[in-house]
């Protein structure tokens, strides 16, 4: 059975290229499925490392291995939700649920009463899955150049 450790991201993190693939790895399905692509495509091991030292970000390590991660970055009154990424192989284990909640904390410590993030509007699996954790469609987003709805944005109220 093996035992998942979550981790704070920080300065004695060195396994950038592992993170970059698992991120790669986990929104991999998307590929061919969204459009525009994902951001996650232009990410390097040295942008996600200065993501990092931006934003809060945290890592779930299955015994050794990377399995999961998210990012948070607080804004005025929300902690915005950013590269929430599980790998194929670990989901099921509830790793992205224990991820969402180390950002509820972290919004909380700030005093931020809501989470927000935006999923892609062709995911419909992805809007369940967080309708099941509490979160509702707030708002329709487009990127730019683009005349149609892109992506939802969805909110979780924290009581």
């Amino acid at each position: 059975m093996s035992k998942i450790i979550l981790q704070r991201l920080d300065d004695s993190f060195d396994r950038w290229d592992e993170l970059l693939k698992l991120i790669l790895a986990s929104f991999a399905y998307m590929n061919d499925r969204i459009d525009p692509p994902s951001s996650a495509l232009s990410l390097t091991p040295q942008s996600v490392k200065e993501k990092a030292r931006s934003e809060i970000g945290y890592v779930a390590l299955d015994d050794s291995q990377l399995a999961g991660c998210i990012f948070c970055r607080p804004e005025p009154s929300s902690l915005y939700i950013g590269k929430l990424a599980v790998l194929p192989a670990a989901q099921g284990k509830g790793i992205g649920k224990r991820l969402l909640e180390l950002a509820e904390t972290a919004a909380r410590q700030r005093g931020l009463g809501v989470l927000r993030l935006e999923t892609r509007i062709e995911l419909t699996g992805n809007h369940a899955t967080f309708a099941r954790w509490g979160f509702r469609k707030t708002a329709e987003n487009r990127h730019a150049g683009f005349d149609r709805t892109t992506s939802i944005e969805m909110c979780k109220a924290l009581i």
